[in-house]
C-alpha cells in the first residue's frame, strides 16, 4: 500500500511539474537573450521555405547551426501561432530531460531512486529558467541527456550495439545543433578508468569491431542531418556568401570561440560561482554529498565514476577556455542529479540538510515579499530608477508586484505546512508555484517592454498607416515586433555591417521618398547627419534610447564617418 501511495504521490508531482514549466506558453513574445533572433530566423524559414540556411533579416546568421530554429519552424507550422509556437521545443525537450534522466536512474538504481533523481532536475534553477526560455540549450541538453542516457546504458548495463548508436548519434545531432553537442563521448574516459580497475571479461575482436563502426556511424549520422545538405549546396554552387557562412559557422563559432573567444571572458573560478547560486538547492546539499561521493568513487562502483567523472569533464572542458557562460555547464546538471539521487533518501530525513531546504524556501519568500512590497502599491525610489532605465509603465510594475506578493506567500505558506518533516515535497510544490507565477505573471507583466512590442507599437502609431518605417543599428526583437506591428514591410539595412555603411544604404532610401519615410535609431547611431531639432526620441527599449527619423531630417549629401566599435553583448 505505501509503494502504490508513493508511486501516485509521484505521478502527481510529475503532472504538477509538466504544467508549472507549460504556464505561460503563449502569453508572452519572445525576448532578449537570444529568443527573438531564433524566432526571427525561423519566421523567416517558414516564410520563404528555405530551410538549410537561416538569416537574421536580409543577412546569413552564422553564429549557430538553424538545428533549434528547425524544431521552432516546425513548432510554428503545427500550431499556426507563433507566441503559442516558440516556447514549445524547450518545454518538450525539458519533459524528455526529466524522462531520460528518471528512466536511467530507475535501471541504474531503483524506481524510488528515480523519483529522486528527476524531482532534484527539476527544483534546480538553472533547469527552470531554461525550459522556460526559448534558447538552444534546453534542446541540447535534451539530446546530451539521450546520448549520456544510451552510452551508460550500454557501458554499465548491455553491451547493445543499437544503444551506442543511439548514444553517439544523439551526441552527432547535438553537435550541429551546438558545438559542444559531442561531450557525452567524453564518458568514455571515465569508463576506461573503471575497466582498467576492475576485472572485466574482454569481448571478441569481431564484436569490437561491429560496435566501434556502430558508434563511428552513429555520430557521423547525427552530424550528417544538418553537416550532408550543408556540403552538397557547397558543391553545386559557387556562392561566396554562403562559404562565408560555412566557414564562420564551422570554424570562428567553434574553434576559434573556444580557443580565442572575444567576448564573455571570465576568471577560472567563474562556475563555482554558477553552481553556487544557479544550482541551488541542490549546491547547497554538497557538504553532505561530496563525502558520500568520495566514499562511492574510492569503492569504484561504476555509476558514480562515470556520472561524476563525465560531470567533472565537462567542467574541466569549459573551465579551459577563457570565455564562459552560465550555460556552458548546464549539460552537467542531469547527471549530477543522477549521482545525488541514491543519497537524497537518506539526506531528507536528517535535521541538517532539511533546514537547508526550509532556508531556501524562506530565501525566495523573502525576496520575493521584498520585492513585490517594492513594486506595489507604490514603486520604492531604488526600484523606480530601474524601471525608468528600462521604460516600463507604471501599471506593468504593479502586475509584477502583485505577482511576486502571491508568490512569496504562498512559499510561506507552504513551509508552514512542511514542518519539516515534508520539506523535499514543499521544495517541489514551491518550485512549481515559481514557474507557475513566472510564467503566467512575471514575464507577461514585462513583456511589453521586454520584447519591443510596446515601442514599435508606439512607433507604428506616431508614423501613421501610410508612412514606411527602416531599422539601422537595431536589435532582433525590433525586427520581429515591427514586422507584426506595423502590418507591413519593413526596410533594414543589415545587422552586423558597420554603422557608417548602413548609414549609405539608409540615406539612398530615405532620399527616394523623404516625405513618408523614417528611421528607427538607436541613440548612438544618430551620427552627425541628422538635424536632431526635426528628429524625436520615441522611447527606451531594453536599456538604451531609440529615435524616429524622418527622411526630411537627414541633411542630404553628408557623409556619416566610422562609429567606434560597439561592445559586445
Amino acid at each position: 500500500m505505501a509503494a502504490v501511495l508513493l508511486r501516485h504521490r509521484f505521478l502527481l508531482l510529475i503532472v504538477l511539474v509538466a504544467l508549472a514549466l507549460l504556464a505561460g506558453v503563449g502569453l508572452r513574445d519572445p525576448q532578449p537573450a537570444d529568443e527573438p533572433r531564433f524566432v526571427l530566423a525561423a519566421e523567416r524559414m517558414v516564410e520563404s521555405g528555405q530551410w538549410l540556411l537561416p538569416h537574421r533579416g536580409h543577412e546569413l546568421y552564422a553564429e549557430k547551426p538553424p538545428t533549434f530554429m528547425w524544431l521552432l519552424a516546425s513548432a510554428q507550422s503545427l500550431t499556426g501561432d507563433w507566441r503559442s509556437a516558440f516556447l514549445l521545443p524547450s518545454w518538450l525537450a525539458a519533459l524528455l530531460t526529466l524522462g531520460l534522466t528518471w528512466d536511467l536512474a530507475r535501471r541504474l538504481w531503483s524506481p524510488r531512486i528515480a523519483a529522486h533523481a528527476a524531482l532534484a532536475l527539476f527544483v534546480c534553477l538553472q533547469f527552470g529558467l531554461q525550459a522556460k526560455r526559448a534558447q538552444i540549450d534546453m534542446v541540447l541538453v535534451a539530446m546530451t541527456t539521450l546520448s549520456l542516457w544510451a552510452l551508460c546504458r550500454y557501458l554499465l548495463l548491455r553491451r547493445d550495439w543499437r544503444l551506442l548508436l543511439l548514444g553517439t548519434f544523439a551526441a552527432g545531432l547535438g553537435t550541429v545543433t551546438k558545438g559542444v553537442g559531442f561531450l557525452p563521448l567524453l564518458v568514455f574516459l571515465p569508463w576506461l578508468l573503471v575497466r582498467r580497475r576492475q576485472a572485466v571479461v574482454a569481448s571478441p575482436a569481431s564484436a569490437w569491431s561491429w560496435h566501434l563502426l556502430a558508434g563511428i556511424g552513429g555520430f557521423l549520422l547525427g552530424v550528417g542531418v544538418w553537416l550532408l545538405p550543408l556540403g552538397v549546396a557547397l558543391l553545386a554552387g559557387n556562392d561566396p556568401a554562403l562559404r562565408g557562412y560555412a566557414a564562420e559557422l564551422l570554424f570562428k563559432q567553434t574553434g576559434t570561440r573556444y580557443a580565442n573567444p572575444w567576448h564573455h571572458v571570465r576568471p577560472a573560478w567563474y562556475y563555482l560561482q554558477v553552481m553556487a547560486t544557479l544550482w541551488l538547492p541542490g549546491a547547497a546539499l554538497l557538504p553532505w554529498m561530496l563525502p558520500a561521493w568520495r566514499r562511492r568513487v574510492r569503492r569504484m562502483d561504476a555509476r558514480f565514476v562515470l556520472l561524476l567523472g563525465w560531470s567533472l569533464l565537462v567542467l574541466l572542458f569549459f573551465t579551459l577556455s577563457p570565455g564562459k557562460r552560465e550555460v556552458y555547464i548546464f549539460p552537467a546538471l542531469p547527471a549530477l542529479c543522477l549521482a545525488a539521487a541514491p543519497l537524497l533518501p537518506v539526506l531528507l530525513r536528517r535535521r541538517g540538510p532539511r533546514l537547508v531546504l526550509a532556508a531556501w524556501l524562506l530565501l525566495l519568500a523573502v525576496l520575493a515579499l521584498a520585492i513585490g512590497l517594492s513594486a506595489w502599491p507604490q514603486q520604492a525610489p531604488w526600484l523606480a530608477t530601474q524601471v525608468a532605465r528600462r521604460g516600463m509603465d507604471a501599471a506593468s510594475v504593479a502586475s509584477l508586484g502583485g505577482w511576486l506578493l502571491l508568490l512569496g506567500g504562498g512559499l510561506l505558506a507552504l513551509l508552514a505546512w512542511s514542518r519539516l518533516r515534508r520539506i523535499g515535497t514543499a521544495v517541489v510544490v514551491g518550485t512549481a508555484l515559481l514557474w507557475s507565477v513566472y510564467g503566467i505573471g512575471l514575464m507577461p507583466a514585462v513583456d511589453a517592454d521586454s520584447s519591443a512590442r510596446a515601442i514599435m507599437r508606439q512607433a507604428g502609431e506616431r508614423i501613421g498607416p501610410e508612412a514606411e518605417l527602416g531599422l539601422l543599428a537595431w536589435r532582433e526583437q525590433h525586427l520581429l515586433q515591427a514586422n507584426r506591428e506595423l502590418g507591413r514591410p519593413v526596410a533594414e539595412f543589415g545587422f552586423k555591417r558597420p554603422w557608417e555603411l548602413q548609414w549609405q544604404d539608409a540615406a539612398r532610401w530615405l532620399a527616394e521618398a523623404p516625405g513618408r519615410r523614417w528611421l528607427f535609431v538607436l541613440e548612438d547611431a544618430l551620427g552627425p547627419c541628422v538635424e536632431r531639432a526635426h528628429a524625436e526620441p520615441i522611447g527606451v527599449s531594453n536599456r538604451r534610447t531609440w529615435w524616429l527619423v524622418p527622411g526630411t531630417a537627414v541633411r542630404a549629401g553628408c557623409t556619416v564617418p566610422p562609429f567606434a566599435p560597439e561592445p559586445p553583448e
